[in-house]
């Protein structure tokens, strides 16, 4: 028993964070979702639509794209190939096409990138591979497990632009992050984990502000506001 009587709520063209201590269940939290794991009780539902038990392929079906911890990239395929596994149950060539340009679109390495082989890339840019691969079926919610996993902060700074980008255009993400900190200056609502269960919830910023919370799972004090200098 991983999860005792949560509850998490997504909503549309919002970014949630998941953080807490090792141990908490933020990553299960995900693979129940995406249907890797199968919950003893409680619902997943996707607009309203209850979705609980299913397997992952008909989870995406339902709307729910997942990123998997670490990289997940095939490094002798092209970043082409990579990006059109995403697609492969699309039946429809020129919604393919549609969802290919859109994705190129959104990020740029990947359009610039797409005809080299995935692992010539950076470990950031193979990221924004996964991303672009997890929104071809135009999912209305993607989960995110550990995207900085491995990268340095130049890296990571860049990763966290795109989960932001994937919001702005539309889709809600659902991110499991370590870097506590960095997630919550990402995301829109935060839900902090502990043993299980949800032990505060709320907008990203009054957690971040919260010097208790700070203290006990952002790893240490909120961060002082600067002061206008005059001189």
């Amino acid at each position: 028993m991983v999860l005792r009587g949560l509850t998490i709520e997504v909503p549309p063209g919002t970014v949630v964070c998941l953080v807490g201590p090792n141990g908490a269940g933020k990553s299960t939290v995900l693979k129940v979702a995406s249907g890797l794991l199968k919950p003893r009780s409680g619902r997943v539902l996707v607009d309203g639509d209850d979705v609980t038990g299913r397997g992952p392929q008909a989870m995406l079906a339902s709307g729910l794209a997942h990123v998997l911890q670490g990289h997940s990239v095939f490094r002798e395929m092209t970043v082409e190939e990579n990006v059109l596994l995403g697609a492969y149950t699309l039946r429809d060539k020129a919604r393919v096409a549609e969802r290919v340009a859109f994705v190129r679109d959104l990020f740029p390495i990947v359009g610039e990138r797409w005809k080299q082989l995935a692992g010539l890339l950076s470990g950031g840019q193979q990221k924004q591979v996964e991303f672009a691969r997890s929104l071809m079926v135009d999912p209305k919610v993607v989960l995110l497990d550990e995207p900085s996993m491995g990268l340095d902060p130049k890296t990571t700074a860049t990763v966290f632009e795109q989960v932001t980008r994937m919001r702005d255009a539309g889709t809600a993400v659902l991110l499991v992050e370590q870097n506590a900190r960095r997630a919550l200056e990402t995301a829109d609502l935060g839900c902090v984990l502990d043993l299980g269960r949800v032990h505060i919830s709320g907008p990203a910023p009054e957690l971040l502000a919260d010097p208790q919370l700070s203290e006990l799972y952002l790893g240490g004090r909120p961060a002082e506001p600067s002061l206008p200098v005059e001189g």
